[in-house]
């Protein structure tokens, strides 16, 4: 089983005959995802790679039944794509463009929550399901994924869409598979947060471990472990590493993209940690700690717990 993404995942792409896309669409086939469809105004009855080209979403979904589409539109349009992509039924949406302005995220976002459709980024890489589908630019070419990636129990979810590749090598070198890895986004408002990610896996009888990747900036990790305290523990081990410590001791400097802007109130990084670590989670000093601190809590009770609530289930 796999979290959002799997072999049964038919994907199709807006804008498809861009560069970028026609790139990132060239990336998922090589690693075996099904691209069903892609979608250019005014380029339907055009092929792509094999892909068929439709002038609409509505038309592509119509003939291709796609369950997952991948959004990757100059900002301004993003809002249309996406509500188009609602529209016409599709459960899961992930939107690599980024910049998009935030008043369009609201409202796009709005529209997924009353049509019960999943939404990944604004400003994501994708995710992946290793060894069965990758969704979006996430590890570049196959022959990288194949390196970084591997087939496992371990859940990932990063707010940066480089660190969840980092993640995933530095568990696959450690002999460590995942289930599946998200790129969640890098801007300050998106479709599925930490806590939504962290609810999924722990849902998910083939994930043992979750391991998240947090930045300064935003309320994400105080939803998390708001949910943690009141569930009483973690449902599945939880580990995390929060990047930024150094940015505190540069009061007044900004770094990074939308979703690391440090704001008032407690959503410094130590302030992230102490809640974290309060609620029950393990927060790493160190990033490279994170294997053989995943390697501990599988083998340790609490995963043993989880594979045994797992298979009961």
């Amino acid at each position: 089983m796999s979290v959002l993404a799997g072999t049964q995942t038919r994907l199709l792409v807006q804008v498809f005959t861009g560069r970028e896309a026609a790139n990132f669409t060239r990336e998922c086939l090589d690693y075996g995802t099904c691209v069903a469809a892609g979608v250019t105004p005014g380029k339907g009855g055009e092929q792509v790679y094999g892909v068929p080209v439709f002038d609409t979403v509505q038309e592509a979904a119509g003939q291709t039944q796609p369950n997952a589409a991948l959004i990757s539109v100059p900002p301004l349009l993003v809002l249309d794509a996406a509500l188009e992509t609602i529209a016409a039924g599709i459960p899961l949406i992930v939107i690599i463009t980024e910049r998009v302005p935030r008043r369009d995220v609201a409202v796009l976002l709005a529209a997924a929550v009353d049509a019960g459709v999943r939404v990944i980024g604004p400003n994501s890489l994708g995710l992946i399901t290793p060894g069965a589908c990758k969704l979006g630019s996430i590890g570049g070419p196959a022959v990288d994924v194949r390196r970084a990636y591997s087939p496992g129990r371990v859940g990932v979810v990063s707010r940066s869409g480089g660190m969840t590749t980092e993640i995933a090598s530095m568990l696959t070198q450690a002999g460590i598979g995942q289930s599946t890895c998200i790129s969640a986004g890098g801007d300050a408002l998106i479709g599925t947060t930490l806590l939504d990610a962290y609810r999924l896996f722990a849902e998910d009888p083939d994930t043992d471990v979750v391991a998240t990747f947090s930045e300064p900036g935003g309320s994400q990790e105080h939803e998390l472990a708001d949910h943690l305290e009141s569930e009483g523990r973690a449902a599945k081990p939880l580990l995390c590493f929060v990047a930024g410590r150094f940015v505190e001791e540069m009061p007044g400097v900004r770094f990074g993209h939308a979703g690391t802007m440090v704001e008032t109130g407690g959503s410094s990084t130590m302030a992230k940690i102490e809640r974290l670590r309060a609620a029950g989670a393990q927060v790493l000093a160190r990033l490279d700690d994170m294997p053989g601190a995943v390697a501990a809590s599988l083998s340790g009770p609490d995963g043993a717990a989880a594979r045994a609530q797992a298979r009961a289930s």
